[in-house]
């Protein structure tokens, strides 16, 4: 099975220090690329969640915001007496430039971020805590990316049941437009009261014919197709083949149209471009 790049999973825990809570998303990049979020608290984590994406995850953008929201209720506060006075100090530096400073206010000073603190949690058990429901996480975001791919190679079918449908018909049209475009010729000659020699006009009709041969183009198209399936049906880490086999169907349906000499021809190699970039597209988000 084939999985997409694009993904979300979110996942949440209460325990008794607080709320941890876990947002995974994802979207295609050529390569694996983590981009991390956490509380200074958690640091620790982040070597280990880099392993388990590179452990679970080939290709990928993949963003991981970690939130905690520590329960403080019950808990005696506590005041950070160094880092009071660093600040307190600071502020009667600034006040000793001003003519008529404000008295400061111990609320002010308590309200700084890292003055008032309560008991903290025990760091190892927070750590663990936060490492599994990641772990969670990243496994909801790999059931949806593999239902999204699900999705994908499904939509994926579907455009090379269509380019063989064009295939198929444009093969049996080829005979009869060739039979068509020699009736031409002769039709354009028979105005033109010209007498060809016919050895002449052979060859004409002949050289016409190899220029105008696609069938060469409409076998590789067929192969294409045909390993695409495989690929899909394989699954994996497929996205780079995937993208491969998309410009090679590309570059046939390039020739085909440049071998065209029907409407009908030309009506078939735009309709196959179409569909093959309706495909790379989709290719695109695939791991």
């Amino acid at each position: 099975m084939i999985h997409s790049m694009t993904a979300f999973a979110r996942a949440e825990q209460t325990g008794t220090n607080g709320t941890l809570t876990w947002e995974l998303r994802s979207v295609n990049h050529r390569y694996l690329e983590p981009h991390l979020r956490l509380p200074d608290a958690l640091r620790d984590l982040e070597g280990a969640v880099r392993e388990a994406l590179r452990n679970g995850l080939s290709r990928g953008k993949v963003e991981c915001t970690l939130r905690f929201a520590e329960d403080s209720a019950g808990k005696p506060l506590q005041v950070d007496r160094e880092r009071a006075a660093q600040l307190v100090a600071a502020a009667e530096s600034v006040a000793s430039l001003i003519k008529h400073p404000a008295p400061l206010n111990p609320l002010e000073v308590l309200s700084w971020p890292g003055v008032l603190v309560a008991d903290a949690a025990d760091p190892q058990a927070l750590n663990k805590a936060a490492l599994s429901l990641f772990k969670q996480a990243l496994d909801e975001l790999k059931q949806s990316r593999s239902r999204e791919g699900h999705e994908l190679a499904k939509l994926l079918n579907e455009r090379l049941d269509s380019i063989d449908g064009e295939v198929a018909a444009l093969r049996e049209l080829v005979p009869q437009m060739l039979a068509m475009q020699r009736q031409k010729i002769l039709d354009r000659s028979a105005e033109l009261q010209a007498e060809l020699d016919p050895q002449r006009l052979e060859q004409e009709l002949v050289i016409l014919a190899q220029k105008s041969d696609v069938a060469e183009e409409l076998d590789r198209l067929s192969t294409h197709v045909s390993e695409v399936r495989r690929v899909l049906k394989t699954g994996g880490a497929a996205g780079r083949r995937l993208d491969f086999l998309m410009q090679e169907l590309n570059r046939e349906a390039n020739t085909l149209g440049s071998k065209a000499f029907d409407t009908r021809s030309t009506q078939a190699a735009v309709n196959l471009k179409v569909l093959i970039e309706q495909m790379r597209e989709q290719v695109q988000n695939i791991e």
